[in-house]
């Protein structure tokens, strides 16, 4: 007889059936995802979503109205303070005390925060150099960059040794070197933390994010990894063309050819005209050059096909486009 071993993933983070009404409005309407240790989550929704609310509620600072949340077993309404202890949470809009120094605001905190005496030292040190502070922590909060005073609150999220980073836009307002910067920083600290990243910022989840939670009007509409989340958007695809010849004779014959969906002429310069031509996905390039050869027009680009991405998904989701059904049930977070 064969024996099979299976093997399940801890859950950092649970989310189960969770509801959060105001009156009559019900701004979560019982959503469920998981996050497995270890994976960097990224959060997405547009404005009004529910996605500050869902935050708020993991971080114990709002009650939900039903449901249930745990961060690594742990009851965040049975147990909130030995909940919090798991969590290092970074909120959009981070207060800090400007007229402290960045050393002196990591000490109050670290105290705050239950670090013993004899661990604050070493533990401010480390968590100094790891988010690049080093060199400013004799400097006044209120006399860094944007950037800096981003990390400082990161720096207070780290302090605790948390064993899950709920992070809400932490590149929000920073100069293209800052996100960067910021960006590797949360690379590292996803090697041995669980990360739940909510951001607006698409390129950055996919550079980012293992899976991927959209929320909508308050309910969970997929859960995948980017690349998944990809496939199951329709095969579209566009092309650009610059063509040569009477562009309306072109835009009327080329709309005839199978595959094509659309063809829109974009502007006209030296006598070509650049057409964008949307497709069902199949491959018209060939049709269309022996279309232009039979017809004698110059073809002088024919660009290759844009795959989809995690905006186009993000937008055919929370516009009620139609995706193709995924080819097996969504993740849940468990290894066979």
């Amino acid at each position: 007889m064969q024996l099979t071993y299976t093997t399940r993933m801890s859950i950092a983070i649970s989310v189960e059936n969770l509801t959060k009404r105001y009156h009559q409005f019900t701004a979560l309407n019982g959503i469920s995802f998981q996050v497995p240790s270890g994976q960097i989550m990224g959060f997405l929704g547009p404005n009004g979503a529910g996605k500050t609310t869902t935050l708020r509620i993991l971080t114990g600072m709002l009650d939900a109205t039903s449901g249930k949340v745990t961060i690594d077993g742990i009851s965040v309404a049975a147990k909130p303070l030995e909940a919090r202890k798991r969590i290092g949470y970074l909120p959009e809009n981070v207060a800090l005390y400007p007229e402290l120094r960045v050393i002196e605001y990591l000490n109050y905190r670290a105290a705050i925060k239950g670090v013993s005496k004899t661990e604050r030292k070493a533990r401010i040190q480390s968590t100094l150099e790891r988010c690049q502070l080093a060199d400013v922590q004799r400097k006044l909060i209120g006399q860094l960059s944007k950037g800096y005073r981003q990390r400082v609150a990161l720096a207070d999220c780290l302090l605790g040794n948390p064993s899950v980073l709920i992070l809400d836009e932490p590149t929000v307002g920073l100069d293209p070197n800052q996100i960067r910067q910021t960006r590797d920083l949360i690379k590292e600290l996803g090697k041995t933390t669980t990360i739940l990243l909510s951001t607006h910022i698409l390129p950055e989840v996919e550079m980012l994010c293992d899976e991927v939670t959209i929320i909508h009007q308050g309910r969970i509409i997929a859960t995948d990894s980017p690349a998944d989340l990809r496939s199951r958007l329709k095969n579209k695809s566009t092309l650009s063309i610059e063509i040569s010849g009477d562009a309306d004779l072109i835009q009327s014959t080329l709309a005839q050819l199978p595959g094509i969906t659309g063809i829109k002429a974009q502007s006209q310069e030296e006598g070509f005209t650049t057409f964008v031509v949307e497709t069902s996905g199949a491959d018209v390039r060939q049709a269309i050059f022996q279309t232009s050869v039979h017809n004698q027009w110059v073809l002088r680009e024919l660009a290759s096909a844009k795959r989809a991405s995690l905006e186009d998904v993000f937008v055919s989701l929370t516009t009620h486009e139609a995706l193709t059904p995924p080819e097996q049930p969504l993740s849940t977070g468990a290894i066979a």
